[in-house]
Formats: C-alpha cells, structure tokens, sequence
C-alpha cells in the first residue's frame, strides 16, 4: 500500500518557524520527484516547492523563496519542507506528493492527507 504521511503542522506566530515532514512507504521512493503543495480556504491547491528524485534539484514558488527550505533523504524515505520567517499568508493544509517525472498539482500520482499550518499575526 502506498502511502505519504504528513506531520509538522501546528499553529504559530508570524515570523515563527516550523518543519514539516513527509513519509513515504510502498513505492520506490528514490524513484520519484517529490512536491510540496498548499490549499489555503477557498482558494486552489498550489505548488510550493519541489526536489528531485537524486536531491540535487530544487525549486520553489516565488511566494516562498528564501524562506523554505526543501530536502530529502532518500534512505529513510523522507522528504522535508523547512519554513522560516512565517507569514499568516503560508496559512494552509500542506500536502506532499510523488510523481515520476514532475510536481504538478494536476497530475502527482501519490498524495499525502495533508497538515494544518496556521499562522497568526
């Protein structure tokens, strides 16, 4: 069974930091590009950042760069997104995904449930 569980989320103030993580099992993790992905109320889920399958790419939504941060460690199939300098704006359910060829919010093959972020200002 496949499988990408998210935790990390939590409530904190802006300009706080936090780390979130993403677990994966039952699919050759090394294999696979994985993204971050957001959904704020009301609006369309959208990307954040994505890593490629050898950690050596990355990229990152402008909204975002300089302050996250996204790694992976591909022997314990793990992936996380490092997030600085919060702002009640990055107030989201933060999902992982896995895709073979790219992070695209329309066509990630594996998804995560997703972990609450909330900032407060």
């Amino acid at each position: 069974e496949v499988q990408l569980v998210e935790s990390g989320g939590g409530l904190v103030q802006a300009g706080e930091s936090l780390r979130l993580s993403c677990v994966a099992s039952g699919f050759t993790f090394e294999d696979y590009v994985i993204g971050w992905f957001r959904q704020a109320p009301g609006k369309e889920r959208e990307g954040v950042s994505c890593i490629s399958s050898n950690e050596i790419s990355t990229r990152y939504a402008n909204a975002v760069k300089g302050r996250f941060t996204i790694s992976r460690d591909n022997a314990k199939n793990t992936v996380w997104l490092q997030m600085n300098s919060l702002k009640p704006e990055d107030t989201a359910v933060y999902y992982c995904a896995a895709d073979r060829r790219d992070c695209d919010v329309r066509s990630s093959e594996y998804w995560g449930q997703g972990t609450q972020v909330t900032v407060s200002s």
